[in-house]
């Protein structure tokens, strides 16, 4: 294995192990401390020094680091970025690792006809970020704290309008929540059935995430065979992180799932099983999103 393999290789393990040891402990580290008292930190995805979102892999990878230390800011930025803001890291701060993948293109020629043949490399690159609250001298926005919280009725009419831009067939009734893959359908126990409008929301959040699966959308399919199969255990983790993007984006607390342990157990399974398990259902989950993002009425009206 090349000097370059074996850091990709250690990137994935080392993310990988760092999940399960959260997991074997039974906390999900999707679910993130929501109340945070930074402004900028009200349920929200971690935000790059200029305030663009993090996606993916990275969102669990800072949530996670932000949760286990305290930080209640949602914002990072490398040593570099800091300095140019006019602040320093203070000395003896750790940073976090996140990852940035891309491609490469390189020209090789053919053995056999002599021809140059260009070829596309995936690769992956860890670096360094701090959390504004390791950084001083920073401009006074980046520790401005919050105000008074979102009126929760607007923010769960957001929520509606939201799911009902999809056009997924959303039907009401029984006490299961789950997507129907034969009839192309989610069906949903009676809002007054959940503990709160947010348990509600992020259940609905989580089966049309499934939803987006679909061959006529996403086509997303991981060989499942029957209940329970490493197939839909990678599916589950799929809808369950795009549950929580899905949560992030829209205001809503993510709630745990009745069925929490046991679907513990299983993406145990197929995390120790494979360490890029855990990129893929993210990037899965993040493409996921982002179609269901790109069915709202002002995105559309947008890209006209």
């Amino acid at each position: 294995m090349t000097r370059h393999n074996t850091a990709k290789a250690d990137i994935y393990t080392r993310i990988t192990d760092k999940i399960i040891t959260d997991l074997e402990k039974g906390v999900r580290p999707w679910m993130k401390p929501w109340n945070a008292e930074h402004a900028a930190g009200r349920i929200t995805k971690p935000l790059r020094y200029n305030g663009q979102p993090y996606n993916g892999i990275n969102i669990l990878m800072l949530w996670t680091a932000a949760a286990a230390i305290g930080y209640s800011a949602p914002i990072w930025m490398t040593f570099r970025q800091a300095k140019e803001l006019g602040g320093h890291v203070r000395k003896g701060e750790r940073g976090e690792l996140v990852v940035y993948a891309n491609t490469i293109t390189r020209t090789e020629v053919d053995a056999d006809s002599g021809e140059e043949i260009d070829q596309t490399i995936p690769f992956m690159k860890g670096y360094t970020v701090f959390n504004v609250e390791q950084v001083e001298g920073l401009p006074d926005h980046y520790y401005q704290t919050a105000g008074p919280a979102l009126d929760q009725v607007q923010r769960i009419a957001r929520a509606d309008a939201f799911f009902a831009a999809t056009g997924a067939d959303i039907r009401h009734g029984g006490n299961r929540a789950y997507y129907a893959s034969g009839t192309d359908r989610i069906q949903m126990p009676p809002f007054e059935a959940f503990r709160d409008a947010e348990s509600y929301y992020a259940t609905l959040a989580h089966e049309t995430t499934h939803w987006t699966g679909h061959p006529e959308r996403q086509g997303r399919d991981f060989g499942r065979k029957r209940f329970g199969d490493e197939g839909y255990a990678k599916e589950e983790l799929v809808a369950e992180l795009g549950s929580a993007f899905l949560a992030a984006d829209l205001g809503i607390e993510l709630e745990p799932r009745a069925d929490h342990s046991a679907y513990i157990a299983s993406w145990l399974e197929v995390l120790r099983n494979d360490k890029r398990t855990i990129f893929r259902a993210a990037a899965h989950a993040q493409r996921a999103a982002d179609y269901l993002h790109g069915l709202q009425p002002a995105i559309a009206e947008a890209a006209e």
